[in-house]
């Protein structure tokens, strides 16, 4: 496998989206915004929502939703470069946002469920039926932090509701070939749950010792955390691996196929891409850096959605 480095001097790069022109949109959490890498390196803003995007995914509509955090604290580690440190001092609230990718339009969709605010919404996946399922993995403060959940919205704005809780640290989230398997990543715990769904925004829950009603499918044998993740076209779930930097490629029975280490402590996202879907487009966060890896052995999953 080849990797190439195509961009650089991001601020803290994360949930990546390749486009059918040969471009990847992102965003940048550290700056706000959401930019377009070009395939000759060039970054171009398309829009500055604030606060901390995250997650992205196109929508059924070609516009581009994203989870928004609200923003963090950062920290520029001498060592390994910037770094998230917890909720901004001048955090402005969880939300979801529909950004037009040709105006660079920003409105918010949903900041709430049930009269409750969204903390931390972080990764978000669309289903064939053109709702989303996201994750909201709250915000961490000096001695607090939220507990996190899965949700499931309408991309029209209609409906909200709560699929699973608590998670702690929900982040990553995905489907499988099939539609009919949401997975999540928990981050701080390094593990991967997998969660039936019974129809369209609903999940069949396991009852306790499950702590949300999902299925244990991996933890990590070493000090780690996983951040996002994508799915190939054999099922594999790619997670994005902190602090053992790199790509973490984990069956469904909960086998790993493969750890591929990559330069950085925060190895956040990733993505497929090209005709046949055989680049897989990585981001380096720490480092501010959008990889490409070449010739990745398994295609990958088709979106629902694309642009």
């Amino acid at each position: 496998m080849n990797i190439r480095e195509i961009a650089s001097g991001l601020q803290f790069p994360e949930g990546p989206v390749a486009l059918s022109d040969g471009s990847v949109v992102l965003v940048e959490i550290a700056r706000g915004t959401i930019s377009r890498v070009t395939p000759d390196g060039r970054v171009e803003v398309v829009a500055a929502p604030g606060g901390g995007p995250n997650g992205a995914a196109i929508g059924p509509d070609g516009a581009l939703y994203v989870c928004n955090n609200g923003g963090f604290n950062w920290y520029h580690d001498p060592q390994h470069g910037l770094r998230p440190t917890g909720q901004a001092d001048d955090y402005s609230g969880g939300r979801i946002e529909r950004v037009h990718l040709g105006t660079g339009k920003v409105e918010r969709v949903y900041d709430c469920v049930d009269g409750r605010g969204l903390r931390g919404p972080n990764d978000l996946v669309f289903d064939a039926d053109g709702g989303f399922w996201f994750t909201d993995l709250g915000k961490t403060r000096a001695r607090e932090m939220d507990l996190g959940g899965v949700y499931y919205a309408r991309a029209d704005g209609s409906a909200i509701r709560e699929a699973a809780h608590p998670v702690v640290t929900a982040n990553g989230t995905a489907l499988s070939p099939d539609g009919r398997t949401l997975y999540v990543c928990e981050s701080i715990s390094a593990r991967l749950w997998a969660f039936d769904i019974d129809a369209p925004g609903h999940l069949s829950r396991l009852p306790f010792p499950s702590p949300a009603g999902g299925r244990l499918v991996h933890v990590a044998s070493g000090y780690a955390r996983f951040d996002s993740m994508c799915v190939d076209a054999f099922g594999n779930a790619l997670v994005a691996t902190l602090l053992n930097g790199g790509i973490s490629v984990i069956s469904p029975d909960g086998r790993i196929v493969s750890h591929l280490p990559l330069p950085d402590a925060y190895v956040t996202n990733c993505c497929f891409g090209g005709s046949d879907l055989r680049t897989l487009y990585v981001t380096l966060s720490c480092t501010g850096k959008l990889v490409a890896i070449d010739d990745w052995p398994v295609p990958g999953l088709r979106l629902a959605y694309n642009a």
